[in-house]
């Protein structure tokens, strides 16, 4: 056995630069692709930001690192190879060009091209680690203040810190792997949490159920009546539930009371329908995880008590234990606490599975097909069968809107510890929850967000990003929402141009979002359902509003916000771009392609393999037929690309007189950004 201990606290810069020896950390075949997503990315930035903001000489601890040598310098990686990968993927987003040991993949051509050449990209990719990249210089540019991100860097190099197991030579990897097999997990937090509010229950039959209604409600990619099927509790049909507290929840089977119990805890028993019969399991893929959901009830069910700030509040599962601590300890009833959260969580779940919007399992997003949902779950006695239902009906205005108004939201704000939209919504529907009523507060909460939040200019931070508390401070007025619009006035175009304009390359996701969210709107209030014909007057005035030629309604009737979507895309490209002192007549300036009316927010994939091309060759790149087009499915871009090819033709029948390759320059971006915001404005008396 080698004498040196296997065992070692290293920092990231020592993982990759200061060895003695230039080293391979080798990922072998048997370990999955990289497949760490944006959230996930996203998250650990921000906490080793955090961590760095609070003490920027305390470590910061990332986990372990198991590796076994294989040869010289060559180090096989066992465990950790998602954490390594992540970490040299974000020190390339950081610059750093020449990192001193390297990353490789045994037999996968295509990771190992794509790692060894990050940033760029050549033919053969993997996709996962070319998100990765993407998803982590996004997050250091919204996350990291410009101010920090030196110091940052340095924090990251020096102070994060990794265990790192070297396996010795002389262990029998087989017998490794068995054992790191059959190792327990640790009990996770929420597991924790549940055991703290099960401890002021005394009474079995009420541990019991606080027991079933937790483990129902932690399953988090069904709906709820499936996992909690009691007629009692939702009704004839299962589609609403009809208890006024804890106490009216079903009893449970109490046979032989503590092993009953046991089985609660353990989520062994399931709840039946009353005639005992079989019924389909409709997945979807949620919108949260249970340990971040938990919190917003936690949230719901303090916000009027004595004492309790809403604004202080952290929605952040990494505050977990610590506000379950706070709350438990400050309660004067513990059980009854208990109580009044579990009955609150059954009921935020009804609402989250029925009214919120949930995405389908299907990962592959195409053109025309819908992945987001608003349905409610149904019960059909005469067939014995459960099946979801449109909450506002099939193909109707308002079912489309509910839809686009909640994906808007959640494409917006997909990070589990950012949803407080959700937070909002849920609370207006324990309030108040006639599906028509939630429509008209959710068109309500999104002006709110764009006009109070980011038409605020005191309200948003450097990066045009609203600061710690925005949201709160603007919706909630004590333990009430606040929707009332402040006075929308003359100077709304002022604002909204010296926000989003004059050289400003940082313009929130949610802008754009509402921005489309408008266009859809004024299409469907405008044309959908009136079977206007091209060349008709309804579709000419529309179009003209838009400031394009008609180039047809299915990309109005197709639209919805993908996931994908998140990439902001200069039409006009920066590589075109000149200095202001060199601007002329045929060209534009660095200055001002960074507007609104020249970006738009497109997928990651689209804009990496065309962001230098001019703007008429993406729009025959974009719209070729070739290319994803949910990566482009945006009624902004794509009344750009129109507006792009108008002036093509325009310029070849010698009615526009300009030079070839100007079919997009700063006239057009000011006129479309002037017609963009009309859209924006008039339904408030604004128009410029």
């Amino acid at each position: 056995m080698e004498n040196t201990l296997p065992l070692e606290e290293q920092s990231i810069s020592q993982v990759y630069f200061d060895s003695q020896e230039p080293c391979v950390y080798q990922i072998p075949i048997y370990q999955r692709n990289y497949a760490w997503e944006e959230d996930e990315i996203t998250d650990l930035i921000k906490d080793v930001y955090d961590s760095y903001r609070k003490d920027k000489t305390a470590p910061y601890y990332i986990g372990t690192l198991v590796t076994y040598k294989r040869g010289d310098n060559v180090h096989e990686v066992i465990d950790g190879q998602q954490r390594l990968t992540t970490i040299y993927i974000i020190l390339k987003a950081l610059g750093k060009d020449s990192i001193r040991n390297k990353l490789t993949y045994t037999a996968r051509h295509a990771s190992a091209e794509t790692i060894k050449n990050l940033p760029n990209f050549g033919d053969e990719v993997d996709l996962g680690i070319r998100h990765g990249y993407s998803y982590a210089s996004n997050a250091l540019c919204s996350v990291i203040d410009k101010e920090d991100l030196i110091s940052f860097e340095h924090y990251f190099l020096h102070y994060v810190h990794i265990i790192h197991y070297s396996v010795p030579k002389d262990v029998d990897l087989n017998h490794y792997f068995e054992v790191m097999n059959s190792r327990g997990e640790q009990l996770e937090k929420h597991e924790i949490v549940k055991s703290e509010l099960s401890q002021a229950l005394n009474d079995k039959g009420e541990l019991a159920k606080f027991s079933r209604v937790w483990e129902a409600c932690s399953e988090m990619n069904v709906f709820i009546q499936h996992r909690f099927q009691y007629e009692s509790v939702f009704g004839k049909n299962y589609d609403y539930p009809i208890i006024d507290d804890f106490s009216q929840l079903p009893d449970q089977n109490l046979d032989d009371g503590k092993s009953s119990i046991m089985d609660l805890l353990s989520g062994s028993t399931e709840g039946i329908d009353s005639d005992g019969s079989s019924v389909s399991n409709d997945n979807f893929q949620p919108i949260i995880d249970f340990p971040n959901f938990l919190l917003i009830v936690l949230k719901l069910t303090l916000i009027g008590t004595d004492g309790f700030d809403p604004k202080e509040f952290i929605l952040d599962d990494k505050e977990l234990l610590n506000e379950f601590e706070k709350a438990i300890k400050a309660s004067d009833d513990k059980a009854e606490f208990t109580r009044e959260f579990a009955y609150n969580l059954l009921w935020a779940r009804y609402f989250l599975d029925n009214y919120i919007v949930h995405h389908s399992l299907n990962d592959r997003e195409q053109k025309g097909d819908n992945p987001w949902h608003v349905e409610y779950y149904y019960y059909d006695k005469k067939q014995s069968h459960f099946y979801p239902k449109n909450l506002l009906g099939d193909n109707t205005t308002e079912q489309h809107e509910i839809v686009h108004l909640l994906s808007m939201f959640e494409v917006a704000f997909t990070a589990k510890q950012r949803k407080n939209y959700l937070f909002y919504c849920l609370i207006h529907l324990f309030e108040d929850p006639d599906e028509n009523h939630f429509l008209t507060f959710l068109r309500q909460l999104a002006d709110k967000y764009f006009f109070d939040v980011y038409l605020n200019g005191d309200g948003l931070n450097e990066r045009n990003q609203p600061v710690p508390n925005a949201f709160d401070n603007t919706i909630l007025v004590g333990d009430k929402l606040n929707l009332e619009l402040d006075e929308v006035n003359d100077d709304i175009y002022e604002i909204f141009n010296s926000i989003y304009t004059l050289g400003s390359r940082e313009i929130p996701l949610f802008v754009f979002n509402y921005m489309d969210y408008r266009i859809w709107k004024k299409y469907a209030d405008e044309l959908r359902g009136t079977q206007a014909q091209p060349g008709s007057k309804k579709r000419n005035e529309f179009f003209a509003k838009l400031g394009c030629s008609d180039f047809g309604l299915d990309v109005f009737n197709d639209f919805y916000f993908s996931r994908t979507r998140k990439s902001l895309e200069h039409y006009y490209p920066q590589a075109k771009a000149v200095r202001p002192k060199d601007l002329t007549e045929n060209t534009v300036s660095t200055e001002q392609i960074n507007c609104f009316g020249n970006f738009a927010m497109i997928g990651a994939d689209a804009n990496s393999s065309g962001s230098d091309l001019d703007p008429n060759t993406k729009f025959d790149r974009y719209l070729d037929g070739k290319s994803d087009q949910v990566s482009v499915a945006s009624l902004k871009f794509r009344i750009m690309l129109q507006k792009c090819r108008d002036n093509l033709f325009e310029i070849h029948s010698k009615k526009l007189d300009r030079q070839k390759g100007m079919e997009w320059n700063y006239d057009d971006m000011q006129e479309h950004q002037e017609k963009m915001t009309n859209i924006l404005f008039e339904s408030y008396g604004q128009t410029e």
